[in-house]
């Protein structure tokens, strides 16, 4: 991988995701040993400063190292490395952790994917969101504390570039920092978004394994892998200040994936410096229509992702990019949550509603998938500070995306 590679495109078609997760399968305790000994394990607390911290992001041994770290040898050092996760995640980022909000601005998608209830065939009432419910919406959140909010749609025309930037506007008085999780875009939209207040745009890839991608994104404009792909390409050349990456754990191989996200993310640190980075680690949830099992046309899971093997990945991409912001969902357990937010994770959501509406307007409409933590906010910072950490609600501020307040 060189940083004068066209796009990403280029870089993830020199890999074969079969022969990729056969190379992880095959790494040993030695290399284990050795990855964790490049990344900082055997040094000693002080020696980790701002430089060794840089020369993990761009060392090209690291992208080595994160398979070895991913792979099956690597569960006997897995306590070794969330130690030094915790470690490394608190010089960086202190002992904080920010909260945020998913506001579901729209249900409508043109897309049939098996794995999620907003899939266009089906059978459930469709909403977008007007102004004044986009606005009664945002007071709800508000009153809650929340400054960081991710303004989330299905993929649909209705919602594009003019309605995503009317809700930039309606939503700027009240919030510090817009993130969206939307349909990919031209780099032409995302530069006009930007200009409109955007400071971060999530873009997951679901899986990199293309032969399972066509498997599960059946029709709609999410068909096409490529575009999709280059995505983040496009946010990087229009300057969007962060870009968000992540796989849907439980599509495919879930150690490939996480291969692959690295070598995005990897991708994407060199080409695009300036620009801040996060990671997820979404899991599949129960959602509306047809449930998918191995006994079905459209497998799933076929290398579980439980708890244990979300730390290992955390932790092995915390070794890979001290810089890298990682987020824990309210997907997750509350009792995994108060206990893996101190290993690595540097945002938290918290009080989630994935349904259009769901804070105020009309909490009873179709959620995109079930949570599984349904505290409350209050109760999530709480949770937060007992734990001896400080709950951050705002660490930006609207004048950072030269729009005022």
């Amino acid at each position: 991988m060189t940083a004068s590679s066209g796009n990403f495109l280029e870089v993830y078609r020199a890999f074969d995701f079969s022969e990729r997760k056969a190379w992880i399968a095959s790494r040993t305790a030695a290399d284990v040993r050795d990855a964790l000994a490049r990344v900082g394990g055997a040094r000693p607390p002080g020696a980790l400063g701002p430089t060794a911290f840089r020369s993990a992001t761009i060392s090209d041994s690291a992208l080595e190292d994160l398979g070895a770290l991913l792979s099956p040898a690597a569960l006997p050092f897995l306590e070794e490395m969330a130690a030094l996760s915790q470690r490394r995640t608190i010089e960086r980022f202190g002992r904080t952790m920010q909260l945020y909000a998913p506001l579901y601005l729209s249900n409508v998608c043109g897309n049939v994917c098996t794995y999620c209830g907003f899939s266009a065939t089906n059978r459930i009432p469709r909403k977008v969101l007007s102004d004044a419910e986009i606005v009664t919406e945002a007071e709800a959140l508000r009153k809650m504390g929340f400054e960081h909010v991710l303004l989330v749609t299905g993929e649909s025309g209705r919602v594009g570039r003019a309605y995503l930037a009317n809700a930039l506007r309606l939503l700027r008085p009240y919030f510090s920092s817009l993130s969206i999780e939307v349909q990919p875009l031209s780099e032409e939209d995302y530069r006009a978004l930007g200009e409109s207040g955007l400071s971060t745009v999530l873009v997951y890839q679901e899986t990199y394994d293309p032969v399972v991608y066509a498997r599960h994104h059946l029709s709609g404009p999410k068909a096409d892998i490529d575009f999709r792909l280059e995505t983040p390409d496009r946010l990087g050349r229009a300057g969007i200040k962060k870009i968000g990456l992540g796989a849907l754990y439980g599509l495919s191989d879930w150690r490939t994936d996480a291969w692959f996200s690295g070598l995005h993310l990897r991708y994407l640190e060199k080409r695009y410096w300036r620009t801040r980075y996060s990671l997820s680690f979404p899991r599949l949830r129960p959602h509306e229509g047809p449930e998918l099992t191995t006994e079905t046309p459209v497998a799933l899971d076929p290398t579980p992702f439980g708890e244990r093997e979300l730390v290992q990945t955390l932790c092995a991409f915390r070794l890979l990019s001290p810089e890298v912001e990682l987020s824990l969902s309210t997907r997750e357990s509350a009792g995994f949550r108060d206990q893996a937010f101190k290993l690595g994770f540097t945002a938290m959501s918290a009080g989630s509603r994935t349904n259009p509406g769901g804070y105020a307007v009309d909490p009873e409409t179709l959620e995109q998938f079930a949570i599984d933590d349904d505290r409350t906010p209050a109760q999530v910072a709480a949770m937060i500070r007992s734990g001896g950490y400080e709950p951050v609600w705002k660490d930006w501020d609207a004048t950072y995306d030269a729009v005022a307040r």
